[in-house]
Parts: C-alpha cells; sequence; structure tokens
C-alpha cells in the first residue's frame, strides 16, 4: 500500500529529517561545464535496469533495479520488481516543491528540513575529492533553489565531504549565503581520517562562524566500512547492515570527544541524525566513565563529555522508538529532535500514530522542545 498522509495531533512540529528524490538530470544540468561529462547519471543496462553511473563508471554499491525502490515507504517493497523506474515512482512530495509544502499542511508540519537520496548513494563511489565537491556543489544549488519559494516551510541542507577541507569550508559559506540552513557529513570519508581530527578544524571554525549545524548523516558505504564481521549472512545482510547502520555515527560522533574537538569549538552545534537515539543515554554514560579514569588523560578533554554534548549537540531519533523517550530529559530535552524520512522505504510510513505514542509522556514542555523548538533554536528557522 503507498504512502497516506495522516494529521499530526500536535502544532509548531518540524521534521528534522525529511528527503527529497532529485531528478535524475540534476548534475547534468547543475554541473559547471567543465564537468557535465562527469555527471551523475541514471542509464539503463541491457537487461532493462537501471543503474546508476558515477563519474563514468557504474556505481558499485548500489545495484541495477534499485533506483525505483528509493520512495517506497509504505510498499511492501519484496513485492517491487527490478524493471521498476525511478522517475515514475516518486510519490506526493517527494519530488515537487509545491506538493511537499501541501503535504506537510495536511500532516500539520510546520517545516520539513530537507536531504538528498541520489546524493546519498554516490560519496562511497569516487576518492576524487574535485569531483566530490563538484558534485556536492551542485546538489546544493539546485536544493537551495527548490526549496527557495516556499515561504520558509522547506529547508535546504547542504551536502559536505571530508575529501576537500578547505573546498568544504569554501562550499558551506557559499550555501549558507544561498540560503541553506546547516550542512552533514557522511559517517566515513576516503582519507580514513576521523571527523573530529584537527585537519577538519577548518569546517568547524567556518560552521561556528556562520553559526550553522554539522551533523553526521547516514549514507551508503564503501565496503571497507561495513559493520559486518561475520560470513555467510546471506540474505539477511542487509537486514543485518541496517540495524548495525548506526556504528558509523556514533564512530564519528566519539572522534569530537576523542580529539578535543568539541571543546576546542565551543559555538560549535553538532548533530547526529537517522541513527536511532534511544543509545545516546548509554553511550554517554561510557565516554563519562571513561574520561574518569587514566584513560580520560590521553584525550584533550576538561569537562564531563555528556554537559558538553548538552551544551553543544543534538540528534534526531525515529518516531517509533520504545526507550527514546524515557532518557531525554535525563540526557537534556534540549538535544532531541525527530524525523520521518520520507519517503524512504527503511523507515515504516506509521510515524503519526508512532509519533503521538513517543511523546505522550513527556512534559509539555520537553515534548514542544522534541517537536519544533530544538530545530528552530539549532538552525534558526
Amino acid at each position: 500500500m503507498a504512502y497516506e498522509a495522516q494529521r499530526f495531533p500536535y502544532d509548531g512540529t518540524i521534521d528534522a529529517d525529511g528527503h527529497i528524490l532529485e531528478p535524475a538530470n540534476l548534475w547534468e544540468q547543475y554541473l559547471e561545464d567543465r564537468y557535465k561529462s562527469r555527471a551523475l547519471r541514471i542509464r539503463i543496462n541491457r537487461d532493462g535496469f537501471e543503474y546508476l553511473e558515477v563519474d563514468g563508471r557504474l556505481a558499485e554499491r548500489t545495484q541495477p533495479g534499485s533506483l525505483g525502490m528509493l520512495g517506497a515507504m509504505g510498499e511492501d517493497t519484496a513485492q517491487l520488481g527490478p524493471d521498476r523506474r525511478y522517475a515514475d515512482h516518486i510519490p506526493y512530495g517527494g519530488g515537487n516543491a509545491s506538493e511537499r509544502v501541501e503535504l506537510a499542511d495536511r500532516e500539520n508540519l510546520d517545516k520539513v528540513l530537507l536531504y538528498p537520496t541520489l546524493g546519498l548513494l554516490w560519496e562511497c563511489e569516487t576518492s576524487d575529492p574535485e569531483i566530490t565537491v563538484a558534485y556536492q556543489r551542485a546538489y546544493n544549488r539546485w536544493i537551495a533553489d527548490f526549496c527557495r519559494d516556499s515561504g520558509g516551510r522547506l529547508v535546504p541542507i547542504a551536502h559536505l565531504s571530508l575529501m576537500d577541507i578547505e573546498g568544504a569550508a569554501a562550499e558551506l559559506r557559499r550555501a549558507v549565503a544561498d540560503g541553506c540552513r546547516g550542512a552533514f557529513l557522511s559517517p566515513f570519508n576516503h582519507l580514513k581520517k576521523a571527523h573530529g581530527h584537527p585537519d577538519h578544524d577548518l569546517l568547524y571554525a567556518t560552521a561556528s562562524e556562520l553559526d550553522v549545524p554539522v551533523a553526521i548523516h547516514p549514507t551508503i558505504e564503501p565496503k571497507w566500512v561495513v559493520p559486518i564481521r561475520f560470513t555467510k549472512l546471506g540474505i539477511a545482510s542487509e537486514f543485518f547492515y541496517n540495524t548495525m547502520l548506526r556504528q558509523g555515527a556514533q564512530q564519528s560522533l566519539l572522534s569530537f570527544f576523542s580529539y578535543g574537538t568539541i571543546e576546542r569549538f565551543p559555538e560549535l552545534k553538532l548533530g547526529v541524525l537517522e541513527s536511532g537515539s534511544g543509545w545516546i543515554g548509554a553511550f554517554l554514560d561510557r565516554i563519562d566513565a571513561t574520561f574518569e579514569t587514566a584513560l580520560g588523560r590521553t584525550t584533550p578533554l576538561k569537562v564531563r563529555p555528556s554537559e558538553t554534548f548538552r551544551r553543544q549537540c543534538f540528534i534526531s531519533g525515529d518516531p517509533d522508538e520504545t526507550a527514546a523517550p524515557k532518557i531525554i530529559d535525563h540526557v537534556g530535552a534540549e538535544c532531541f529532535m525527530w524525523a520521518t524520512d520520507y519517503p524512504h522505504p527503511d523507515h515504516p510510513s506509521t510515524w503519526v500514530p508512532a509519533l503521538t505514542r513517543f511523546v505522550e509522556t513527556l512534559s509539555p514542555e520537553t515534548r514542544a522542545a522534541v517537536l519544533g523548538g530544538n530545530v528552530r533554536r539549532i538552525y534558526g528557522v
């Protein structure tokens, strides 16, 4: 069954991580002329299945015939064939700005922060810093244009990379001037250098200066990153991998504490998206405990990590989580957001009843912060 919109009962609500299905010709249109021959494209193979082409090569991590599933929230993807085409199955509001605003009206959402779909697939496929920044610059220009006439209802978020820090810092400055209200990074980089490494300081200094948040958002990752230590999982491997996906975000977040980056940039607003949120309480307990042992002297941290997290960090949770509401006030109500992930099929379409249950046990003040107040404050929307 296709996605059916339902009205959320609380006003002032903001989706902190919605998605858009980009037009397949975005990169051919928005790349500078010198890169257009290397544009990201959707092509058809001899079997009639769509495949993703990245810099002139077949994508290794996106299987031919899978692109048509990307907007299938609410559908049984096991029943969908590989001949299903991407552009023919973009759901309502999944690729049209006026439709997305109307969908938000029907669901009683004030605003939606928008992230890519095709843009989450390609970064693992190329280790070329120049084309990486060019692809991201093209997408960032397009998403700013896509959201521009929405009256602030659709909020563009820029895609950045750690491959070229000077290029990323310059692109963040350009994208924010063009209307983007923050940026996201993949949980990996081809240099295998942790996000909090001092070599990346220029980007965090720029984000601090511009007063915009930087968040870690899952993407398709290179095979060397995939957190699977077992073989012969067979058909269960994708289920296993998707469940363990948060490891990338957790390690990326931890590196900001390991290197003391979060304290070096006290104005930096740092987030974790689409990785669940119920784990953050135990995670902070562990790094606090480690900080208070002799191992804590191996980092330059001066303050308990949980205190710094509460001051500078945020995390977006899934509406169907059941443990997360029990730790929100303990960790810090000012740190939590929620998201639909619409229209991606790896999250269920039942977010309205799930989110209603999620917030019903929260105090009115905490509920208002989680549903929209924290997004307004952190992203300045």
